[in-house]
C-alpha cells in the first residue's frame, strides 16, 4: 500500500513538472518595454529616438521629417543583421558599427553647427555607458555645466 502511494505521488509530481515545462515553452516572450529598449545600443524604436533627439537638440519639424527615415532604415538594417546567423559575431559587429556610422554621418549633415556639437556630446556620453537622457549638455569649452544651487565645494 505504501509503495503504491509513493509511486502515485511521484507520478503526479512528474506530470506537473512536465506540464509546467511545456507551458513555459509555449508562452510567447513578453514584449520589451521602453526601459528594456533603451538599454541596448540602437534598441530604442525610431519614434522614441526621434523624440529624444528632438528634446536634446531642439530639432525643427523639417529636420525631424528628414531624420526619422534614417532611424527607421538603421533599425531595419540592424534587425536584419541580428537575424543573420550565417556570419560570425565579429563580422556582424563590424557591419553594425558601419551602419551606425553611416546613419550618424547622414544625421550630422542635417544638423546645424550648434546641434552637431550637442549631438557629438550625446554620442560620447552614450559611448561611456551613460543613460539616453544625460541632462544639461557640456559648455562649448567642454566643461560640464555645474548643477544649479551654488558653487562646487573646493577639495
Amino acid at each position: 500500500m505504501y509503495s503504491k502511494l509513493v509511486t502515485f505521488t511521484l507520478g503526479g509530481v512528474l506530470a506537473l513538472g512536465c506540464a509546467a515545462a511545456q507551458a513555459q515553452d509555449s508562452a510567447p516572450p513578453p514584449a520589451p518595454d521602453q526601459s528594456q529598449q533603451a538599454r541596448g545600443h540602437g534598441r530604442m524604436d525610431p519614434d522614441t529616438q526621434l523624440q529624444h533627439m528632438t528634446q536634446q537638440l531642439d530639432l525643427t519639424a523639417d529636420q525631424q521629417s528628414q531624420i526619422k527615415p534614417l532611424l527607421v532604415e538603421r533599425q531595419q538594417k540592424l534587425e536584419a543583421l541580428r537575424a543573420d546567423q550565417s556570419t560570425s559575431q565579429d563580422d556582424r559587429r563590424a557591419k553594425a558599427r558601419t551602419i551606425s556610422q553611416e546613419t550618424h554621418s547622414k544625421i550630422e549633415a542635417i544638423l546645424t553647427d550648434q546641434q552637431k556639437q550637442k549631438f557629438a556630446a550625446m554620442q560620447e556620453h552614450m559611448r561611456h555607458g551613460g543613460s539616453p537622457n544625460p541632462g544639461p549638455p557640456p559648455t562649448p569649452d567642454g566643461a560640464a555645466t555645474p548643477p544649479s544651487g551654488g558653487a562646487q565645494p573646493q577639495l
